[in-house]
């Protein structure tokens, strides 16, 4: 377990370095423009606060690096790391096409079973599996590299991902009510 105070700080630090990047390329930002480049720098920032650690900060980084106009942020942001980060990233696409390719392996040596008459206990399982089923598709969706994690890699993830958008969130409302602070008076 990481030191939540420590990790807020670290990613406050790479927030502001990042919206100092995004604001140093244009000097009249429509507020959509803002908006964008607060949420691209607050999310590049909190991957990199991973240090590459978790899959779902890998799959972040790879996404933003796909745009041409992010990649000046992404190479600012993580700076001492980028190497190390570049690398996983690259192994990180090639994991996705392992695993889509057992998915495939497995659906296509998958024997279709003539129905026979199904009891209660058994229909109640089917139903309960494919809610889980739908569940967790709607979970890989939303989570950064999800749709590429078997079930319990998906929730070790999905824990992380949640720790670390909760710090994001602390450190935002914090900067918010210190921003209130400063204007009220």
């Amino acid at each position: 377990m990481r030191d939540p105070s420590s990790f807020k700080q670290k990613f406050l630090k790479k927030w502001i370095l990042g919206l100092q990047v995004c604001g140093s390329g244009k000097q009249n930002m429509s507020i959509l423009e803002r908006k964008e480049a607060i949420k691209l720098s607050a999310d590049i920032a909190l991957a990199s606060t991973r240090d590459g650690r978790t899959r779902w900060s890998r799959a972040t980084i790879a996404n933003a690096s796909k745009h041409d106009e992010n990649k000046v942020l992404v190479q600012q942001l993580l700076a001492p790391e980028s190497e190390s980060l570049k690398k996983t990233s690259i192994g990180l696409v090639m994991d996705n096409k392992r695993v889509r390719c057992k998915k495939i392996l497995r659906r296509s040596c998958c024997i279709k079973r003539a129905r026979k008459s199904v009891s209660q206990g058994v229909l109640a399982k089917s139903i309960a599996k494919r809610m889980v089923n739908r569940k967790t598709r709607v979970l890989k969706s939303l989570v950064p590299g999800g749709e590429f994690m078997d079930d319990i890699s998906l929730i070790e993830e999905t824990l992380d991902y949640i720790e670390s958008l909760r710090a994001q969130v602390d450190v935002m409302r914090t900067l918010a009510k210190a921003t209130e602070l400063v204007n009220g008076k």
